[in-house]
């Protein structure tokens, strides 16, 4: 057998292999055995047949794929050996020629990944602060989400809640019937339609009401761009909301433990600064993981944006209808195709996998590490936060595959604090690795790519 090598760019090794004419043969027969033991062949037994006889009834192209089909993953595997290339996935491999045999196979190696100067990244912290706007916006939703619904004979006006009966038909066919929906009169509310709710503004109780409107041109659902539908309405009951009035009796009702109306609106601040220092420090977190991705230089094969996006679709179609039916279920719920789907993805994607390769590299440069003890602490707090299904959670971090897995995030969470570390400091300031390679309280919880 003769190889050659190339490397070529993105982390990619071609092979050139060209396998002797003997070892052909010697596949080709091996081949006809098997095949004749299966093929029905008119004058013969099964497995009686000649070669040459297989090959007219069959085709010695045939032949040929049976014995591709064992022969050329042999020679690849002899090949990388051979060559000492490390695969790290499977490889893209085309026949070039068949006398004599000869294949390329492009394989995916090791990322390179070189770092830059992380350690001189620097940003200001953002600052965090509770407006008398921010808790008067809170405490409206408050105020709606306690309203109530009553009954009134007039019209309908934007803001009401309306029972009605609906019809819709496109082009004669049914597209929408429901008996007794509830519907919240808003104008900026597309569906089921943009325009529908403006349509209903006006009408009294009793009332029927027929009218077109046409589905939007980028509309998902491309079978249904541009389409009119043809709606039927009756409305048999209109609702207006009746806001609680702002005093100390509204505080009491919405907040455990509340007298007043200014005790309330000091939990809301409270909570709203909580809220949003929990925000400024997840951004400071990506702001860091970022900046360190920005200095590296990182060369990947394009198989690993591929497996990010294979990944995110695998987690999108579980979430859909509660895992209900497949990839093709989802994307036909979503109306896209998943050409569309993958290319959409694959900028995150390719974020993603640099991120995560950075912050991998940069486990290896600080040595950082887990300890075990500090396993059994974060697989506790987890049991302990999973209440009666604590026991179940130590069992199932028990094995060797799970504890890796822990071991993954901690590590990852480690190396994210780290940076945050770095970043903070300040200009004179150094960042003692010991600080955070040893068992402290680490905030924060981030993905093993550092999402």
């Amino acid at each position: 057998m003769k190889t050659s090598k190339e490397n070529i760019e993105n982390s990619q090794v071609v092979l050139n292999v060209e396998i002797e004419p003997v070892e052909v043969e010697k596949e080709l027969d091996l081949a006809y055995r098997r095949l004749v033991k299966r093929a029905s062949i008119p004058g013969f037994r099964k497995g009686k047949a000649p070669r040459a006889m297989l090959e007219h009834y069959m085709g010695k192209e045939a032949l040929l794929k049976e014995a591709m089909d064992h022969l050329v993953p042999q020679a690849y595997d002899q090949a990388i050996q051979e060559e000492g290339v490390e695969a790290i996935a499977q490889p893209q491999i085309e026949i070039t020629q068949t006398d004599p045999v000869a294949f390329k196979a492009v394989v995916p190696v090791r990322p390179t990944i070189e770092l830059g100067d992380y350690r001189s990244i620097r940003l200001a912290p953002e600052p965090v602060e509770v407006t008398e706007e921010d808790i008067d916006r809170v405490i409206e939703q408050l105020r709606h989400e306690h309203a109530l619904w009553v009954p009134v004979e007039r019209p309908v006006n934007s803001g009401d809640l309306v029972t009605l009966d609906v019809e819709g038909n496109i082009e004669g066919e049914p597209y929408l019937n429901q008996q007794g929906a509830h519907y919240k009169v808003n104008p900026d509310l597309p569906l089921p339609l943009p325009g529908f709710a403006q349509q209903l503004e006006g009408m009294v109780k009793e009332e029927g009401r027929e009218f077109p409107l046409s589905f939007p041109s980028d509309h998902p659902r491309a079978e249904l761009a541009g389409k009119e539908c043809s709606f039927k309405v009756t409305i048999s009951e209109i609702k207006e909301e009746k806001l609680p009035e702002l005093n100390d009796e509204f505080a009491k009702e919405v907040g455990e433990g509340l007298e007043t109306l200014a005790s309330l609106r000091e939990r809301v601040a409270t909570n709203l600064k909580a809220g949003m220092e929990e925000m400024a420090r997840r951004r400071f977190e990506e702001g860091a993981v970022e900046a360190a991705a920005d200095l590296a230089q990182v060369e990947f094969p394009p198989i690993l944006v591929e497996r990010e996006i294979d990944r995110f679709l695998s987690e999108q179609v579980a979430q859909f209808r509660e895992g209900r039916g497949g990839l093709e279920d989802y994307l036909k719920g979503i109306g896209r195709t998943e050409q569309e789907i993958r290319e959409e993805l694959r900028p995150m994607a390719t974020k993603r996998v640099i991120r995560s390769l950075t912050l991998g590299k940069i486990v290896e440069a600080e040595k950082i590490e887990v300890s075990a003890s500090e396993l059994d602490d974060e697989v506790e707090k987890m049991a302990k936060s999973s209440g009666e299904r604590g026991e179940e959670v130590r069992s199932l971090f028990s094995s060797p595959e799970a504890r890796n897995s822990v071991e993954r995030i901690l590590t990852t969470r480690k190396t994210v604090q780290l940076l945050v570390d770095i970043a903070s400091s300040a200009e004179e300031g150094e960042v003692e690795k010991e600080d955070v390679i040893t068992n402290r309280n680490i905030k924060g919880e981030v993905k093993e790519n550092g999402e």
